[in-house]
Order: C-alpha cells, then structure tokens, then sequence
C-alpha cells in the first residue's frame, strides 16, 4: 500500500479513536450503563490496532526509522502517556477527580502528538 493511503487510513483511525476515547470519557463521568455494552470494549482496540498498523506501514512506506527522527520517538512517547492517562480515565481512576483530571490529561497530551505530527517538531510550540 502507497504511504499517501497509509496516511488517510491513518488520519481517519485517529479521528475516531479520538471520537470513541471522548464518547467514553463522558459515559464513564455519567456512569453510563453504554460503557458495558460488547461492542464498546471492542471496537476502540480494533480501531487503534488499524491506527497503528497504518502508522508502522507509513514509516516503512517512507523508510523512516524513530530512532534516527526525535519528533517520532516523542509521539511514541506521548503514545505511551496518552494510553496510561486514558486506562486511568476510562477504567482505573478511583475517584471522579482523577479521572477528570486523566482524561484532560489525555486529551492535552494528544493534542501534543497531533501538534508534532503537522511540525515534525518535538517541541512544537
């Protein structure tokens, strides 16, 4: 597959992996009997396994390695944070308050990734 259709799977799989993780945010603040439904806990993890399959084959496509580009290795990193805030968000925050505060985090942090993917900068602001 061509990087330029890489790159539209990839950009669509972002949109709604970003969708779903805000739809759940607010069923886990409401208490949403919705966050138990089958295809809630699914589709999110095959959408973000498309997300990142898209972006592995993108860096093949281009020959990109992140250890030689330091604005990939920092939207892998806040990969890593922007999934640790949202477990807390979704799932493990034990009062309200933290997992507020986890799913702006999240979102602040995701944010961060979408800014260095358009600067290719790792600090972008």
């Amino acid at each position: 597959m061509d990087y330029a259709t890489l790159l539209k799977i990839h950009l669509a799989a972002v949109a709604v992996s970003l969708a779903l993780f805000v739809l759940r945010g607010i069923w886990r603040m409401l208490d949403s009997p919705m966050l138990k439904r089958k295809w809630v806990k699914i589709v999110p993890h095959l959408n973000d396994t498309l997300l990142l399959a898209a972006a592995i084959g993108m860096l093949v496509a281009a020959g990109l390695n992140p250890l030689e580009h330091g604005w990939l290795m920092a939207k892998i990193a806040g990969l890593v944070v922007y999934i640790a805030l949202g477990s807390i968000a979704i799932k493990h925050g034990k009062t309200p308050r933290a997992r507020i505060l986890a799913f702006v985090g999240a979102l602040t942090v995701f944010g961060y990734i979408a800014k260095v993917a358009l600067s290719k900068q790792v600090w972008p602001f």
